[in-house]
């Protein structure tokens, strides 16, 4: 037909070899040459009906045939050329502050990123957008002011909780059967919009705000030791992601039973709870100020804090087995500078006041018991053996009361 022929004629050229297709999109020919300025309202509709024409060519060309691959092409560039006359190139500024997001402009001309906001493909090569630099939210330029999420990095900052109801979902009904982020009516049915449920708020989303990315949802952690990412909203995505290194799990109060079950857990506890004994050791010996051994954990600097603070990415790495190995070597290394190579570390170990026999011993040794009143060590057997008190604390009460009857 006319329309066809009229197709042909716009797309008939110089085929490009398939090697190279990829690579240029078809751009070394442009079928709509006039400089920038001199488009007007025509030339978008013109460029419409093209891309339409070209649609249907490609509908019913040959399926895989040279020809259908060319004209595949050459609709790439014509959606190029179109949404190039949509949304012409700006001076934008480098960095834009809106809702706590701090949005830094992006100089990759990726066309790989999708639109947080709108979903559609960011074409870097001709569009301008921008990522916030606390939550990864990416965006068009033409898209910002439209933007009502805060960014949740500042959720992260002044909250730092999660969840901890498994899928604490309340029915679409308290909605108001509407996407719980941006308002738009939403159902189970697909109409108006698709509901997809959140697995970590339990709430319900339209298909804009839930794109079905999958994340380890904490509450099925620690609840019934489950890593099966699950699906959830983008919101709770990049919450989730922000959230996973940070040690707000106190798992002795949460769940307590989780280390009757989880012996990998007993285990770390175990190795934190040493390494906290052997801190003392360190940052009073210059040796290992110097060396700073303590650096070793600076991805885990909780773990010279206390031993009971867990974040979700160290029960991640419990699970996988990553955290025992690692810090059982940290482990070994400290170990070894106290016991063999530092001399001023070795002369702080205590001999057993019980049996007064024996190696040094030390706090941290899985053969000893240490004193909770004044912190001597002693074999286990020796303290669990003598049913008296601690010889340490004996003489310090001891010495106490002559003290007193002095002052007397």
């Amino acid at each position: 037909s006319g329309r066809h022929k009229h197709v042909s004629e716009l797309f008939s050229g110089t085929r490009t070899h398939s090697s190279d297709r990829t690579m240029d999109l078809g751009l070394a020919e442009d079928h709509f040459s006039r400089p920038m300025g001199s488009f007007v309202a025509s030339d978008i509709e013109q460029l419409k009906l093209a891309i339409e024409e070209c649609k249907k060519l490609i509908l019913e060309l040959p399926e895989h045939s040279e020809r259908q691959k060319d004209t595949v092409v050459k609709l790439i560039h014509l959606r190029l050329k179109l949404q190039e006359l949509k949304d012409p190139e700006e001076d934008e500024p480098n960095l834009r502050i809106l809702l706590e997001h701090r949005f830094s402009k992006e100089k990759s001309k990726s066309v790989k990123q999708t639109c947080d906001k709108c979903s559609t493909i960011i074409w870097g090569l001709i569009q301008t957008w921008y990522t916030c630099t606390g939550c990864y939210y990416r965006c068009h330029s033409k898209c910002m002011n439209m933007i009502t999420k805060p960014c949740v990095r500042s959720k992260v900052s002044h909250q730092s909780e999660y969840e901890l109801s498994i899928c604490p979902e309340i029915g679409l009904d308290r909605q108001d059967y509407r996407c719980a982020e941006c308002r738009t009516p939403i159902s189970l049915r697909g109409v108006p919009s698709e509901a997809r449920q959140c697995d970590y708020t339990g709430q319900y989303y339209c298909s804009t705000c839930h794109w079905n990315d999958t994340a380890i949802v904490p509450a099925r952690v620690i609840h019934n030791w489950e890593f099966e990412p699950r699906k959830v909203c983008r919101s709770s995505m990049r919450y989730l992601a922000l959230m996973i290194p940070r040690p707000v799990l106190k798992l002795k109060e949460i769940n307590p039973l989780l280390f009757n079950f989880v012996e990998e857990l007993v285990e770390i506890r175990k190795l934190r709870q040493d390494i906290l004994l052997m801190k003392p050791y360190f940052i009073t010996c210059k040796e290992a100020m110097e060396a700073r051994l303590l650096l070793q954990l600076q991805d885990r600097q909780h773990f010279v804090e206390n031993d009971d603070m867990y974040s979700l990415q160290d029960l991640i790495d419990i699970s996988s087995g990553r955290l025992s190995c690692s810090l059982t070597e940290i482990h070994t290394t400290f170990a070894k500078h106290i016991k063999l190579d530092c001399e001023r570390c070795q002369a702080k170990g205590f001999v057993c006041e019980l049996c007064k026999e024996g190696d040094i011993l030390f706090p941290f040794d899985s053969h000893t018991s240490v004193c909770h009143e004044c912190s001597a060590v002693f074999h286990r057997d020796c303290y669990y053996d003598n049913s008296t008190t601690c010889p340490r604390c004996a003489r310090m009460t001891e010495r106490k009361q002559d003290d007193d009857v002095k002052d007397a």
